[in-house]
């Protein structure tokens, strides 16, 4: 069986609660920086001349570019320790917004948009080191649901701010707003630098370590299959976030505005979803079957909207209790990779495996979107449903792999 990483040292609720505070923040940013652009599209559009094509290809930009610094940044956060790799990644948000707000060219925002996926890249070995080195075991659920309520809090304030500040005054403010804001995060979390730091024991896979024992863990078949369910979830995160709204808005005849109102209904059941979760992922054992309940009602619902005939008044109450079920799961998500990871490689397993999330962001809208254009309705939310129960699948062979595997010499 795969050595679990060790469990961190009782703390106070003090400390925990700082930490997890500080983390979640920084974690608040990394999604904020992943919709930037998206909201601005229309500006961006008239600005530059650009199809929508084009601007999508930012977006591809900069998931790539996250993915494979987001494996990278594993190896440094395990040698230098989290706190310098987090500070590059706030300090190269920041500057990426700021760019963006100066750009003269497609070419110089796409430049830029290689920029923000350096910095977003990191934000995952860290925030997972971070807990789980920090923070009491029995507290650790909670730090994850923390950490992913920051995270949908992140996607929500993108367009929150974006917008209206566009709005009131251009496009090139509303960005370098965007940039002010995560400089000062990187300021919260600079004058509170001491609760960020590990001791030099824990700082895994030091600089005297063997280039094989450096890459040992990318032998345990464990790893990738948690690699393979990030995947899957970027596969449905996707799908939900860019075209369900809009697919279920074709197939109920539901009004612009109801339709709008469907992803912020999601998030916020999501953020309560995971609140529930943080409890039930108390229970380290039976965090693939907590997987598997929340993954399944939502496929469940999701089955509902595609086939069903509805009302469209009931399609955004539908997507909170998509949403809620989601964020159930999401605790317990982030456990399974935990007890997959091997003593001293915690930044290098959680780099390889979120990286799974930027390919299949980067990857879904290349089939959904095609499924779109031809007005593939039903078919969207057919290949979402496929995508959640595969979900299910992927977190009981986690399990399966975790616990047919020896620890590595």
């Amino acid at each position: 069986m795969t050595t679990a990483a060790p469990a961190a040292p009782a703390r106070s609720f003090r400390d925990d609660a700082q930490v997890i505070g500080l983390v979640g923040l920084a974690h608040m940013i990394s999604h904020f920086s992943q919709l930037l652009l998206a909201p601005l599209f229309p500006w961006l559009r008239d600005a530059f001349q650009a199809s929508y094509t084009q601007l999508g290809f930012l977006m591809t930009v900069f998931f790539v570019t996250s993915c494979a610094v987001q494996a990278a940044s594993g190896f440094l956060v395990d040698r230098h320790g989290p706190r310098p790799v987090l500070f590059g990644g706030l300090a190269l948000v920041g500057l990426a917004a700021f760019g963006f707000a100066s750009s003269t060219s497609y070419w110089s925002l796409a430049a830029w948009a290689l920029v923000a996926g350096l910095g977003n890249g990191v934000f995952h070995p860290v925030d997972y080191t971070l807990l789980n080195r920090k923070v009491s075991t029995p507290r650790l659920g909670h730090a994850y649901s923390v950490h992913g309520i920051t995270g949908s809090l992140g996607w929500a304030l993108a367009p929150a701010l974006l917008v209206p500040v566009a709005i009131a005054s251009s496009w090139r403010v509303a960005l370098a707003c965007a940039g002010a804001l995560a400089w000062l995060v990187l300021l919260v979390l600079w004058f509170n630098r001491s609760r960020l730091t590990l001791p030099t024991a824990a700082k895994s896979g030091g600089a005297h370590a063997s280039p094989e024992a450096t890459f040992e863990f990318l032998r345990i078949p464990s790893v990738w299959m948690c690699f393979a369910f990030f995947f899957v979830y970027a596969v449905v995160l996707s799908v939900i976030q860019a075209f369900a709204p809009e697919a279920a808005r074709q197939l109920h005849a539901v009004p612009v505005a109801l339709t709008a109102l469907c992803l912020t209904v999601y998030m916020v059941c999501s953020a309560g979803g995971m609140v529930l979760g943080g409890f039930l992922a108390a229970d380290p054992a039976r965090c693939e079957r907590v997987v598997g309940l929340g993954f399944g009602a939502a496929a469940l619902v999701a089955l509902a909207i595609g086939l069903a005939p509805l009302p469209a008044l009931a399609v955004p109450a539908m997507f909170g209790v998509m949403g809620f079920a989601s964020g159930l799961a999401g605790p317990s998500r982030d456990l399974l990779v935990k007890r997959s990871t091997p003593e001293n490689a915690s930044g290098r397993v959680y780099g390889i495996v979120y990286a799974g999330l930027d390919i299949g962001q980067a990857a879904s809208p290349l089939v959904f979107g095609r499924l779109m254009d031809h007005g593939q309705y039903t078919g969207v939310w057919i290949g979402l449903v496929a995508a959640q129960l595969l979900l299910i699948t992927s977190a009981f062979n986690v399990r399966r792999a975790r616990r047919t595997t020896l620890a590595p010499a």
